[in-house]
């Protein structure tokens, strides 16, 4: 009797594992990048909209923007700024690399130095999730959606566009309400600001 139950539970538990899998990964399975993106077209600045909150843009208060540059060896150079509680700009310059050739949409970053490349947790990655038709926005995430970037062209993002947006990633299994909006203010604001820095 005391085994058959133990084989019992053993079984439903064995079940329930294998359903709970089954159903992680049919979620993880959503998470999509878009069919494929021209870099050439992609590079240049972006400002944030919003984003998830993580610590490594937590000194970040506003004015954030990411610059992207193509290097010869096909890699991208990384520029992230933002404006600091203190007035001050930070800075963060970072290595981007394609990990899908195929599409171009699967990227890896690291910022840490170029001597740790070659460990793997440098690296994290850069899916670009949605793109406007005129590359003038994008939303970039992770597969694990750990992290969600909206990004623009422009300081501004009209509403419906964004909402557009926060229908686009919810269908993924992203949270939109985690979304935290960027301030943002025009490039000469910014620019008297730094000078006053």
């Amino acid at each position: 009797m005391y085994m058959k139950k133990v084989i019992l539970i053993s079984s439903l538990v064995f079940l329930f594992t294998a359903i709970s899998a089954f159903g992680q990964k049919g979620v993880e399975g959503n998470v999509k990048t878009i069919e494929s993106v021209d870099l050439n077209k992609y590079a240049g600045k972006w400002f944030e909209i919003a984003r998830y909150p993580n610590k490594f843009q937590k000194q970040c208060v506003g004015e954030v923007t990411a610059t992207y540059n193509i290097n010869s060896n096909k890699t991208i150079q990384v520029v992230n700024e933002c404006l600091k509680e203190d007035g001050k700009v930070d800075i963060a310059k970072g290595k981007a690399k394609i990990v899908d050739e195929k599409t171009n949409a699967k990227l890896e970053v690291r910022f840490a130095p170029s001597w740790l490349s070659w460990l793997p947790q440098v690296w994290g990655d850069y899916w670009i999730l949605d793109l406007g038709e005129n590359y003038d926005y994008a939303v970039v995430g992770d597969p694990n959606r750990d992290y969600l970037w909206i990004l623009s062209r422009e300081p501004e993002l009209d509403t419906a566009t964004y909402e557009n947006i926060l229908n686009k990633v919810e269908m993924m299994g992203f949270k939109p309400d985690k979304l935290v909006k960027t301030p943002q203010k025009t490039e000469v604001k910014l620019g008297e600001m730094m000078t006053k820095s």
